[in-house]
């Protein structure tokens, strides 16, 4: 199974359509700016060591709380949106079921044992999910694409929407080619009447072996009627944030990773207080950090993440909305903002 979850890299006809994208050169996809993976020098090995002993804090000294929200009976008018940790949640707009990056199978690799969810955080699995209209894949990374997940919502799942090369992998999972849009930055797609998607750029990388920059990396805006989301996908600070504003703000929500950062890695992940910032280029009503609580990617401690993002959004005022995992933001109705962090610690 882990070799299958491995995936594969377009190929034939498949790489020549990715090929034409503007934003593939040299046989890998670029981003816009000049992105170094690593700032720092120091060797590989140390970094490897320091990584296989992570300091204790950055796991939760005890279970994570939760709530049980009813995905398949949600009654309200409103849109609403339940974030599962990190960068899974779901949204429930005009009547249709979005789904972004699940991963429930309690680890983000290809091996169980590696990368394991907190306690507490893994509370929801396939079988909670109501049928999906649209499932969303921003990119092919091992905790936003799960093999286990994925696999599993196939029967449940009518339309995946996902970057431009990913298909590829998806179809040798057993998707059925024509249940599968992939996209470009800045392509547009009008789903239904109720539903507009449109991918745009994001700062980052991709791929799920030793290879890289296969297939792209993407956020999404996702628009139904009044509503407009900004999904926003892993990403270092860039200018395309405020590009993304500037074409289709302002959003009533935008979800940005707080989490998971390094000054070794600034350039493919944000800081938690630039993600502010990129709040602030998008021009988003309410920011809903995400991209933390689940799984300890990086050296910071495990609560770093929110404590920073909300000390800056209370300096710049912006609107910060910080639920539970599996507690209901409704939009225009009800935004979370309890600080249960505090009771895990």
């Amino acid at each position: 199974m882990a070799i299958k979850a491995f995936g594969k890299n377009p190929s034939g006809e498949e790489l020549d359509r990715v090929k034409l994208s503007p934003n593939y050169n040299n046989d890998i996809f670029n981003n816009l700016h000049d992105t170094p993976m690593m700032t720092s020098e120091s060797p590989m090995i140390k970094q490897i060591w320091r990584f296989m002993n992570k300091p204790a804090e950055t796991a939760p000294p005890k279970e994570l709380p939760s709530v049980r929200t009813d995905l398949k009976n949600i009654k309200e008018e409103n849109p609403v949106i339940v974030w599962f940790g990190h960068s899974s949640y779901f949204i429930r707009v005009n009547g249709k079921n979005i789904l972004i990056d699940p991963v429930f199978s309690g680890h983000a690799s290809p091996f169980s044992f590696f990368a394991k969810s907190f306690p507490g955080s893994n509370v929801y699995s396939v079988e909670d999910m109501p049928p999906i209209d649209i499932l969303i894949i921003t990119h092919d990374h091992y905790d936003h694409m799960d093999y286990e997940t994925i696999t599993k919502l196939k029967s449940k799942t009518s339309l995946v929407c996902t970057s431009l090369g990913i298909g590829t992998t998806l179809n040798y999972w057993g998707f059925d080619k024509n249940k599968i849009i992939e996209f470009d930055w800045w392509n547009e797609k009008q789903i239904d009447e109720n539903i507009f998607l449109a991918a745009a750029p994001a700062r980052h990388f991709s791929g799920r072996s030793l290879s890289r920059y296969k297939t792209l990396w993407s956020s999404f805006v996702l628009k139904s009627g009044n509503y407009s989301f900004y999904i926003g996908a892993d990403s270092g600070y860039d200018t395309h944030f405020k590009e993304i504003g500037d074409k289709y703000g302002p959003f009533d929500i935008a979800m940005l990773e707080t989490g998971q950062y390094n000054e070794d890695w600034r350039y493919i992940h944000m800081m938690p207080e630039q993600a502010i910032q990129a709040a602030i280029d998008l021009k988003t009503k309410v920011l809903l950090p995400v991209h933390w609580a689940k799984f300890a990617l990086a050296l910071h401690p495990w609560d770093e993440p929110i404590k920073r993002v909300a000390a800056k959004a209370k300096e710049l005022k912006v609107p910060l909305t910080t639920p539970m995992i599996g507690e209901p933001i409704i939009i225009d109705k009800l935004y979370p903002q309890e600080q249960w962090w505090q009771s895990v610690s």
